[in-house]
């Protein structure tokens, strides 16, 4: 791999001629971010889906009234 100029952590791959970041703490800061926006989405789907269930619950409600 080729050092890329001025990067300590960034190589150029010869056969791919991709630049690789070689700093495994903030690929696991990006991995760890990234988690984090997946759990608050599934939350969100989560309150959805409660939200969902509730309104059904109170649709029924309201029918045998």
């Amino acid at each position: 791999m080729i050092p890329v100029k001025d990067q300590l952590n960034l190589f150029r791959d010869e056969s791919t001629n991709a630049i690789i970041n070689t700093d495994d703490g903030r690929y696991n800061e990006y991995i760890m971010a990234k988690n984090k926006v997946i759990d608050s989405q599934n939350k969100i789907l989560d309150l959805e889906k409660e939200i969902e269930e509730i309104k059904n619950i109170l649709y029924k409600l309201l029918e045998n009234k």
